[in-house]
């Protein structure tokens, strides 16, 4: 032993004679330089291909490799290895003394950007257009006096949804990172947003996994049976079944799937701005058409939140949700009533169910679906008062034919429309069409009026 060590001097003595002469065309660094601090931790030789941890130690690459696949080689001798140190209470007692002053070291948590529950971003967009266009009023008189002609309202209407599509456009992709972004490059703190937006039950596991510092690369490599040991000790099984199958998710996806209102816009742009109009214009046949062409992505979903199975247990629930399956004859009975005869009111109590998550978002669509509601009371009042009942197979027809032909335009012109533009219709529907609709309701009161004097 002692002439090994009589050996590995003579060497470093050697290296650092040949740096040294090296050294002669470079004196202001020579005295710095010395083979011992440029040795591998693990094979104690030169670094070949230096690889630095966070902890600030270098390893040869190789070494890692060789280190990392330990535990793929041996998992039997690991594991026993692991239960007789987990056996000795003083090993025990000394790693959780290290873990405590490891906890003590962290000063505060990490700042993991959160999604504002009430939309504080958008809602200052509108907040925005309506100041500058009350402003534009202010310092304009003769505005003022002919601001109630038609054309000026429309003026009005359309500065307003510019200014606050182009006020979002600049903010868009501030939560919608994570459904474009691969997974494998995920950082801890996004792994963290992920996490939370399962549910208000996540928040119980959001400590353990910024203390392992997950990132996307570990998210990835982690398996049911990982979330039930330490450090994750996810205990109950609602819970870590639900953890599971949206990682599986994230795997099959390779991003995060959209999981809000603004993240599915970003991935599925088109068919956003579709679902907002014809909901709004059709909402019978675009529930009908979601029924037989989208039925697992957003028809499961949309009847499982209308429609909700009554369970005793919260965890069920959550089970639930995440793994539908086919509706119950109860549900396909509630569903086909409403459908029938208040449909919008399914988009109300839709929007309902997202109140802490689009906080101003579900206030618009609640309040532009009951005013749909008593517009479409309005439309069948005025053909019953004449008589026309017999009429609505025909007009429904009609209105089949007019929103095919406008879909299929909008779809063979899609490519060519810019993106902003599509930005501006799909916040006219969303937050401007209320207030059309109030205008609307208004004038359709005044009318009954009169027909009654």
């Amino acid at each position: 032993m002692y002439k090994g060590k009589m050996e590995e001097d003579v060497k470093l003595q050697r290296e650092n004679e040949k740096l040294k002469v090296k050294a002669d065309a470079a004196p202001e660094i020579s005295h710095l330089i010395s083979v011992s601090e440029f040795s591998c931790h693990c094979c104690y030789d030169i670094l070949v291909n230096p690889t630095t941890l966070n902890c600030g130690h270098s390893f040869c690459r190789h070494c890692l490799a060789l280190w990392d696949a330990i535990e793929k080689l041996f998992p039997d001798a690991i594991e026993q290895r692991k239960e007789d140190i987990h056996q000795n209470s003083d090993v025990a007692h000394s790693l959780a003394a290290f873990q405590k002053h490891g906890n003590d070291q962290i000063s505060a948590p990490p700042n993991v950007r959160r999604i504002n529950p009430r939309g504080g971003g958008f809602f200052s967009g509108v907040l925005t257009a309506l100041t500058c266009v009350a402003d534009f009023q202010t310092f304009d008189p003769d505005f003022v006096s002919d601001v109630h002609t038609a054309f000026q309202k429309d003026l009005l209407a359309v500065l307003q949804v510019v200014l606050l599509g182009y006020h979002w456009s600049s903010r868009e992709y501030e939560d919608d990172l994570l459904v474009h972004k691969p997974v494998a490059k995920w950082t801890p703190e996004e792994v963290i947003l992920w996490l939370e937006q399962l549910g208000p039950w996540a928040s119980l596991y959001r400590d353990r996994f910024l203390l392992e510092r997950v990132n996307g690369r570990l998210l990835l490599t982690i398996t049911d049976e990982d979330f039930t040991k330490t450090p994750y000790h996810i205990e109950n099984s609602s819970h870590r079944k639900a953890i599971i199958m949206e990682l599986e998710r994230v795997k099959t996806l390779g991003v995060k799937p959209p999981q809000n209102l603004w993240e599915y816009k970003a991935v599925n742009p088109g068919k956003s701005l579709f679902l907002l109009y014809a909901l709004k214009s059709s909402p019978r046949l675009s529930m009908l058409y979601l029924y037989l062409f989208d039925y697992t992505e957003i028809f499961l979903p949309f009847i499982y939140t209308i429609c909700p199975v009554q369970e005793d247990e919260y965890e069920d629930i959550i089970t639930k949700l995440l793994d539908l399956k086919d509706p119950t004859w109860k549900q396909w009975r509630e569903f086909i009533v409403k459908y029938s005869f208040l449909p919008y009111q399914l988009i109300a109590e839709f929007a309902w169910d997202w109140l802490e998550i689009h906080y101003w978002t579900s206030r618009f669509i609640i309040v532009n679906a009951m005013l749909l509601s008593v517009l479409e009371l309005f439309s069948f009042w005025r053909l019953w008062s004449r008589r026309e009942l017999k009429t609505i197979p025909q007009r429904m027809w009609s209105h089949f034919w007019k929103v095919s032909t406008q879909g299929l335009f909008v779809a063979i012109f899609w490519p060519l429309i810019p993106q902003f533009v599509c930005n501006c219709l799909f916040y006219w529907a969303l937050y401007f069409n209320p207030i059309i609709n109030i205008d609307l309701v208004v004038k359709e009161v005044r009318r009954l009026e009169t027909q009654v004097l």
